[in-house]
């Protein structure tokens, strides 16, 4: 494991040094933790980026399902004649 140095704000260290001794945890770990859920929601943020892109595209080029098709298609869930999900 890495060691690395951070210089914390009197108005971040002062709540983590309360949270770590609430929590029994220490400063460390909790560190991590957020740095990890920071690092985790920035990969979904990018994700859905590339997506949102992708799905600009596909309207660009007229790669588009009816919504009516769509509408078919949920109405028939759980039913004896659920549908196929429509395709472009």
């Amino acid at each position: 494991m890495g060691i690395t140095s951070v210089r914390l704000k009197p108005e971040i260290e002062t709540p983590l040094e309360n949270l770590s001794k609430e929590l029994d945890r220490s400063k460390s770990y909790l560190i991590n933790q957020a740095i990890q859920e920071f690092l985790e929601r920035r990969s979904n943020e990018e994700k859905q980026w590339k997506e949102t892109l992708e799905a600009i595209e596909s309207v660009r080029s007229g790669r588009v399902i009816d919504e009516t098709e769509v509408n078919n298609w949920l109405n028939s869930w759980g039913t004896d004649k659920e549908l196929e999900p429509p395709a472009v």
